[in-house]
């Protein structure tokens, strides 16, 4: 399996610049999936026995880092400020066209 990652991941780094930095694994990509699994809605329990993990605690870490992506993402974005509501003004176009009916 080692060598066949090698191999596409050689290729996919070709096309793809931030890869070429990046290390990826087996172990790399079990964790990619667990993380998918997590934003796919997927409980924790479930994702624990697909990992087999001993103790639930092992796949929290997974919610956790979940959690903080979501954190810093919102993060990232501009506090909402409510605009004020403005009344709607129909325009004369309109008003003749509800008139009409």
């Amino acid at each position: 399996m080692q060598a066949l990652l090698n191999k596409y991941v050689a290729k996919a780094r070709e096309h793809c610049v931030p890869l070429r930095s990046k290390r990826v694994s087996p172990h790399v990509l079990r964790h990619s999936a667990a993380m998918e699994l997590l934003q796919a809605g997927v409980d924790c329990s479930v994702i624990a026995l697909w990992l087999g993990h001993e103790a639930m605690e092992t796949t929290l870490t997974y919610l956790h880092a979940h959690l903080e992506l979501k954190e810093s993402a919102l993060a990232k974005l501009k506090p909402y400020e409510r605009a004020k509501a403005e009344r709607f003004r129909p325009n004369d176009r309109l008003l003749a066209f509800l008139n009409a009916l």
